[in-house]
């Protein structure tokens, strides 16, 4: 009775066990700048939704009358060559780019991991065969291969996410690939073959969902990475379309008029450094977030 007594105390003082959600968020919370970007990644998607009640002018309404107007009380960052409000096309355009980004990593992602998945599973010819493919693909850089494509399929925001989601779908088949090789030794998939589970179900079930974790925070950074490759193509005129508002396109319409007004090409220049740099500070700790060493720290 004595020695349980004593137990009992010391048992009571353990400290409480944190759950898996606190330890993800205390690792990605850690730093104030990732705050800061999530805060940044919030207000854009806000603009995007609800950017025909918060933008002051028609992005798309045209007066010669106001052309290249400086900064003022009634257009906050000007207007532009064709009179247009600067600011308005700004808010406009993060539908474009939010709406790329997206859509971009979703074909890349399920592509690229439905490749990597039965490439790494089967090995073989077939994991020959698929990543021969996607080294002739990843030997061009993301920006070049999506130019050519962009070039061959034209312009269009269609296009664009065509292209571009196709250039980066590489880098998510040869990331799933290596989890797949790694994940496929383990004891729970080799009983699922040795007791006649199906190669399908054993992949989606038992496979897959032990692979996520990289290829999320991949994802997330690629996010970035389509914006800016968005506005890349829009700046070379294989992007979005006159009159769509674009951030890339603004880019290339204002640098003209750099000496005489340099807020055409600066504010969505900056829009575009500052989600960018939010999307890679969120991947980024999302990262340290997943790793199982950092979130089993207390």
């Amino acid at each position: 009775m004595t020695t349980e007594t004593n137990l009992a105390p010391s048992l009571n003082e353990l400290p409480p066990q944190k759950s898996n959600v606190s330890r993800f968020l205390r690792v990605f919370l850690a730093r104030k700048v990732v705050v800061l970007g999530l805060i940044i990644l919030i207000a854009t998607v806000l603009l995007a939704i609800f950017a025909p009640l918060i933008a002051p002018h028609d992005p798309y309404a045209q007066d010669l009358s106001k052309s290249l107007l400086q900064p003022n009380a009634t257009h906050w960052l000007g207007t532009d060559m064709l009179g247009r409000d600067v600011l308005s096309r700004i808010i406009y355009g993060s539908r474009v780019s939010l709406t790329v980004g997206l859509v971009v990593v979703i074909i890349a992602g399920a592509l690229g991991m439905a490749i990597g998945l039965i490439s790494g599973y089967f090995g073989g010819w077939i994991d020959t065969v698929f990543m021969r493919i996607m080294d002739a693909m990843i030997a061009l850089p993301m920006i070049v291969l999506a130019m050519a494509l962009g070039a061959v399929l034209g312009g269009g925001i269609v296009n664009v996410i065509v292209a571009l989601g196709l250039a980066a779908v590489p880098k998510y088949a040869r990331l799933m690939r290596g989890q797949v090789l790694s994940v496929k030794q383990s004891d729970y998939v080799i009983a699922g073959v040795l007791t006649g589970v199906s190669s399908l179900r054993n992949m989606l079930v038992h496979v897959l969902p032990n692979c996520l974790s990289p290829i999320i925070v991949l994802i997330t950074m690629n996010l970035g990475m389509a914006i800016l490759a968005e506005a890349g193509l829009s700046f070379l005129g294989l992007g979005i379309a006159p009159p769509g508002a674009s951030w890339g396109s603004m880019v290339n319409d204002g640098y003209r008029y750099l000496l005489s007004n340099p807020v055409l090409s600066l504010a969505p220049g900056v829009a575009i450094v500052i989600v960018v740099l939010a999307f890679n500070l969120v991947g980024d700790a999302l990262r340290d977030a997943l790793d199982p060493r950092l979130r089993g720290m207390d």
